[in-house]
């Protein structure tokens, strides 16, 4: 039966983590009561504490990590001792519910376990494959570390989330747990925050074509390989007939902004930062072509990109590198470039501009890819049978 949920989360305060928010109002609308220990936003989120459609959300201040692996030595440190702090106030737990990164909270939920509480981790980054891929330190003491912290989490974890079967394969072998253990709740776009509205044809700055990309903007992103590749579509291709808007932001966000400069792209490519939702389906509404450059590394090819997700719930057709669970998730709503191959890349958007009703039947197949399997009245079924195993 339903009972008290704590759901911990470091990466992103909430609501703003979208997934999270809705694995919150799924277990709320089924019977639960569910709080949650974040951190605090700087222009939203920002209240250490309050109760939002019925979710109870506990917050603290953390100062997000630059640099290299030291700065997130610190910010986890930080995340740790307040997630700690605040889960002593909160009362009773059936499930405690943990959503990496980083590895480190299940010395919490272990705490909660001695107390009865059942263990759920939500995996949402291969944190291992993300150390490699962002920091090119190769297989050292550091690497080893979050491999030993990686393997405690699934075995003190009671359930297992994998956001896609990538990820699912991870748990069971490297990790260790039973199929019956491992449930795969995929990421899914919030319906309601993206819905077409008429083009804005004034967005395109003057030019026929408009491009875009949405996500976070770190190292391991590739927003570096689409300002080359669209560097490469007016050098070597001569176009000159696109904007491109880049929504967003993140640790690599002002390194971008000076890479677009010495790349000569200022007059043809807008940085927005973080945007209201208004203003992102306007320019998403807009968008001829939208991209999602993510380099073929360790973790993106394994991990399911909540861009190409959206890029489909607003039916937009899709240049991606050909990437494993790219292709899961958007199968024909995309066209694949060989990995980190940025003139190919630049080939196949200058094709799709070229081609608008191929642009229409890329969108259509899209949309409908998120509004059937792959939409969250799937996931939120896989999530509760994932509470229902936890809690026998």
């Amino acid at each position: 039966m339903p009972g008290n949920a704590l759901i911990l989360v470091e990466n992103l305060s909430v609501p703003f983590d979208r997934r999270v928010w809705q694995e919150c109002t799924t277990l709320r609308d089924a019977g639960w009561t569910v709080h949650v220990i974040c951190p605090q936003g700087t222009k939203r989120d920002s209240e250490p504490e309050v109760v939002l459609d019925g979710v109870h959300i506990l917050r603290y201040p953390l100062t997000a990590a630059t640099g290299g692996p030291a700065g997130y030595l610190r910010e986890y440190g930080a995340a740790l001792w307040h997630t700690a702090r605040l889960a002593r106030t909160v009362g009773p737990v059936d499930v405690v519910h943990a959503c990496n990164p980083p590895d480190l909270l299940f010395l919490v939920a272990l705490r909660l376990k001695r107390r009865g509480a059942k263990f759920v981790f939500d995996h949402h980054d291969l944190v291992p494959e993300l150390y490699l891929s962002r920091f090119g330190r190769g297989r050292d003491l550091l690497y080893r570390g979050v491999c030993a912290l990686e393997r405690a989490t699934f075995r003190a974890a009671d359930v297992v989330i994998s956001t896609n079967e990538s990820y699912r394969d991870v748990a069971l072998t490297r990790g260790g747990k039973r199929p019956a253990e491992v449930f795969v709740v995929r990421s899914a776009p919030v319906v309601e925050r993206f819905h077409q509205v008429p083009p804005e044809p004034e967005l395109k700055r003057g030019k026929p074509h408009l491009l875009c990309y949405l996500g976070v903007m770190g190292p391991q992103d590739g927003v570096d390989h689409a300002l080359r590749a669209l560097a490469k579509l007016r050098d070597d291709l001569g176009r000159t007939d696109w904007h491109a808007v880049f929504v967003g932001s993140g640790d690599a966000f002002d390194a971008m902004v000076v890479l677009c400069r010495e790349l000569g792209l200022d007059d043809q490519v807008e940085f927005t930062g973080r945007i209201p939702d208004a203003d992102l389906v306007r320019f998403l509404s807009t968008a001829d072509v939208c991209l999602s450059p993510d380099p073929r590394n360790p973790l993106n090819d394994v991990s399911t990109m909540n861009k190409i997700m959206e890029y489909m719930a607003m039916s937009r057709p899709i240049v991606s590198f050909d990437l494993h669970e790219a292709r899961v998730s958007a199968g024909d709503a995309a066209v694949y470039a060989p990995a980190n191959d940025e003139l190919e890349f630049a080939k196949l958007t200058a094709r799709l501009l070229d081609d608008p009703a191929e642009r229409r039947r890329m969108g259509d197949i899209g949309a409908a890819r998120v509004t059937g399997a792959l939409s969250w009245a799937n996931s939120a079924k896989s999530l509760l049978a994932a509470y229902a195993a936890a809690s026998r």
